[in-house]
Order: structure tokens, then sequence, then C-alpha cells
């Protein structure tokens, strides 16, 4: 099979997409046009051309501060009602059936998006989107880090007072240097009583030490990047042995320089090792990337075929947190789609 026809393959292909971020999905046509709507109080270009150069990060804290200038583009829940919807469209395009988008209503909120408003902006578009794309999305609610507890209180209280019908579950992004997990274990435990899954970013940009301490102390059941794992065989021996799945966004960790290069991504000895991974996007735009060319970079970084990229498919859908029912139809549609 030629690699033209393993990505026809993987563009029909049905998924589910477990590690994509609402704000880091904004597509360069959006963005140009919050940035035109918002002229002279940002720093991103209105023109869609030159959002490639603005989108190329130095390091990851040059990444975080890029995103961040994005994020301040959503000022009300117009925008976020827009940027949701649009989300859904461009997933739908990718054959995406069902996504768990990573939402962080603290920045909105702190910039003046009353809460609910921002819940009902996210579900209408939800809503709208299931109808018109046939796409499923939910969301995961994240404290970003690098706003400390005061973030932390508002995600959750948030999260207890709106529970909007599509949050399924609670996690941690932003810088992960200097942010310990520790800190957070009490907005986790709430979290987790409340019925949500813990799904906490960690070893992506700092090591093992901080994937040992989202299984410690906040009861990680799958964690966002997790690469660092590598470096440490006991820790690769206990997510094998426990199950526990690490989402990786290959691409992403190059963009951001947590990977030198793909050449060098740990993807292989992580699945080596027989830890459970799902491939995703993280923010795809930001990153030149789609969920379609992540399911080709894995399928060159890990030597696969159809059926192996089919695979992958399916440990995504094991992997989620979509119902029994949900699983079984998306599972059925993929066996089906491979044949």
């Amino acid at each position: 099979m030629t690699e033209s026809d393993l990505e026809t393959f993987i563009a029909g292909l049905p998924k589910a997409e477990l590690h994509v971020h609402h704000v880091g999905s904004a597509s360069p046509r959006i963005v140009a046009e919050l940035a035109a709507r918002h002229a002279g109080s940002t720093p991103v270009p209105a023109d869609e051309a030159l959002l490639a150069d603005y989108f190329t990060f130095t390091d990851f804290a040059h990444f975080v501060t890029v995103y961040l200038s994005v994020v301040d583009l959503l000022r009300d829940a117009e925008d976020i009602w827009t940027l949701t919807y649009e989300i859904a469209r461009e997933l739908a395009a990718q054959t995406v059936r069902y996504a768990e988008l990573t939402l962080t209503p603290y920045s909105s909120v702190a910039r003046g998006i009353p809460a609910e408003a921002f819940c009902d902006a996210v579900e209408d578009a939800r809503r709208r989107a299931a109808a018109d794309f046939g796409v499923q999305l939910v969301w995961s609610f994240d404290i970003p880090g690098e706003a400390g507890l005061p973030a932390a209180d508002v995600t959750l209280d948030i999260a207890r007072r709106q529970r909007p019908d599509g949050l399924i579950s609670f996690g941690l992004g932003g810088p992960e240097l200097g942010v310990s997990r520790e800190q957070f274990a009490p907005h986790f435990a709430a979290a987790i009583a409340e019925g949500l899954h813990s799904v906490p970013h960690a070893g992506e940009s700092t090591g093992p030490e901080t994937i040992w301490d989202a299984l410690k102390h906040l009861k990680a059941e799958r964690i966002g990047h997790g690469i660092a794992a590598v470096r440490d065989p006991r820790l690769l021996e206990h997510l094998a042995t426990s199950g526990i799945p690490l989402e990786v966004c290959p691409t992403s960790n190059v963009r951001t320089r947590s990977v030198p290069s793909l050449a060098e991504h740990p993807l292989a000895a992580i699945v080596a090792a027989g830890v459970p991974v799902s491939i995703n996007s993280d923010d795809p735009p930001m990153f030149s990337t789609t969920l379609n060319r992540e399911y080709a970079v894995a399928a060159a970084l890990l030597g696969l075929d159809r059926a192996g990229v089919a695979d992958l498919a399916r440990a995504g859908v094991h992997q989620s947190f979509l119902g029994s029912a949900g699983k079984t139809a998306l599972l059925a549609e993929i066996d089906d789609y491979a044949r």
C-alpha cells in the first residue's frame, strides 16, 4: 500500500478524539476573523497568511503565551458558540464521530463572560453540531495550572454549579514546570466525587515524576501526553499492568519542543512496553496538523498498515468515556469500514 492509499483510508476511518483543546482548535479562518473583530487590542494577526509564523513556537512557555493571546479573542458568548460549532464542523470533516473537547472555562470567566453564558453557548453549539454534523462533543473542564488554586476553585465551582450535560471529565493543563500536581488533589477528589473522570496532563515537558504525581494525587484514569514515561521503566510497567492509557499527540510534542523531532518521538517504545495509547491532535491548527495527519504520523512511527491503523481507531474508542452503547456502535462502524 502506498502512503497516499493509507492517507485515503485514514481520511474515511471513523474516529474518536480524546485530547483536543477548545481554543487550540481555532482554525486560521476563525482566528483571523476574531482578530479582525478585536483589531487594535490584540497581537494576533488578522491575516491567515501570517498566522503560520505567529504559531511557530520557540519553546513550551512561548506556546502558552501565544495560546493565551488566542484565548483573549473570545470575549463574549457568541464568540464561544461560533468557535465550538466550527470545531465540530472541522472534526466531522475528518470522520470524527466523538470528541472529548478540553474546555478552560476559567479563562473566559476571568475575561468577563459569565459562567452560565459560557456553558449555555457550548451546550447549544454541541446540540446543533450533533444535529448538523453527526459528531458528538463532550467536555473536559480543565484547570489552567499556571493560574494556580484560584483558577482551580473557579473551575470546580463552575463544574458543580453549572454541570452542563456534556461534562464528563476534569483535567489540568498549562505549563508543568513549577506547577505541582499535588496542590490540586482536593479539587480532583471533589470532581471525582461528582462523578467526573480524572484526565490531567503530565509528563509532556517535565519528567516521569509528574506522571507519578498525577496518578498518586489526582487519581488519573488517563494521562494527557505522558511521553516522559519512556524514561522510567517502572512507570511504563505500572501503566501497562494498570491499563492506564496515554493520550499521545506526536506533532504537538515536536512543535512545543518537548521532543526534538518526530524521528525521536518515543511512541514506538511506549507501545512496545505494552502501554495503551490513543492518537490525538491537541491544538491542531496551531501545530499545522489534523487528527488525520496524526494518524498518518503514528502509522509511520509504528510501521502500521490499514489493519493497524484501524486498531488505533478502536483503541481510541475503548479508552474513551463514551457509553457502552455508543462504543459498540462506533466500533461496529470502524469494523464495517475496515472490511
